[in-house]
């Protein structure tokens, strides 16, 4: 199995904004990071958002011009996913959430492996353990679920599956804290910790202006004012993405109970393609 100081080249397959984020923070941590994604050309692009991400940051002093400029020398867009796992030490899955797609994904990623590489997904509630089960080396598998935006949101909750090897864990506790992350270590439950939490305080958010009891935006500033919020569970819900709120409802509706059944305002938004801050309208204009 892979030690901590193993973990030096990895591999982000799937360049939307979860995957561009990732693919940021390491290669700002120092790690030699490729990006894969099946769409022509995606991972070029993901690769300029960075170069510019990294280019505000510097504006704001959050890094020096020359931190960004090692950062985006470690960079490098793939077209040869293989290739890429091949090369990797750590390979992060950032795909679509859908069982079998990541399932799929798996199979591949474990034969193109190394055998000490440690596999990873940043599924935010799919289960882990059956994730794992249709990869070569179930025990090397292991859940990382990043939060949005990744480079400025500060939890990694790491998720150990049934079969998950605890040095794999250890590892990943390494990789976290050199991304410059706080660490929460949770069991492959319905949901895990945060997802479970928070969809559950979005999904009420949501009946909440089906009702009528108050605005989106007061909504969302009771809960930023009253709890400490950073971002109301609306603004939130938006950032995440509509369809991807309705997909883990879904899921842990059908795992967990009726508490999870999603609100009939988020099916009809959904179908309206109303998705949030990527499509450019959710519950805000953008």
């Amino acid at each position: 199995m892979a030690s901590v100081l193993d973990v030096q080249r990895v591999a982000v397959v799937g360049a939307g904004i979860m995957g561009t984020g990732i693919a940021q923070v390491a290669a700002r941590a120092g790690y030699r990071t490729e990006l894969f994604d099946v769409a022509p050309g995606a991972a070029s692009r993901a690769l300029e958002r960075i170069s510019e991400s990294l280019g505000r940051a510097v504006e704001k002093g959050r890094c020096t011009a020359q931190e960004r400029s090692e950062a985006v020398a470690r960079l490098a867009a793939s077209s040869e996913l293989d290739a890429s796992v091949a090369a990797a030490d750590l390979v992060i899955e950032a795909a679509p959430e859908d069982l079998a797609l990541k399932r799929e994904l798996f199979t591949r990623l474990s034969r193109a492996a190394r055998a000490e590489a440690i596999l990873a997904s940043n599924t935010s509630s799919l289960p882990i353990t059956a994730i794992a089960a249709a990869a070569r080396h179930p025990g090397r598998v292991v859940g990382l679920h990043f939060f949005n935006p990744v480079p400025a949101m500060k939890l990694l909750e790491i998720v150990q599956g049934e079969r998950t090897d605890p040095m794999v864990v250890t590892a990943c506790r390494a990789v976290g804290a050199r991304m410059g992350k706080e660490v929460v270590v949770v069991r492959d439950a319905p949901g895990f910790a945060t997802s479970r939490l928070g969809v559950a305080i979005a999904l009420e958010a949501m009946r909440m202006v089906e009702e009528g009891v108050a605005s989106v935006e007061e909504i969302d500033r009771a809960m930023e004012l009253g709890y400490g919020f950073p971002v109301g569970p609306l603004k939130l819900t938006d950032q995440v993405g509509l369809d991807v709120r309705l997909a883990i409802a879904e899921h842990l509706a059908s795992e967990l109970g009726e508490r999870f059944r999603p609100p009939q305002l988020l099916r009809r938004m959904v179908r309206a393609g109303k998705l949030g801050k990527k499509s450019g309208e959710g519950f805000y204009k953008y």
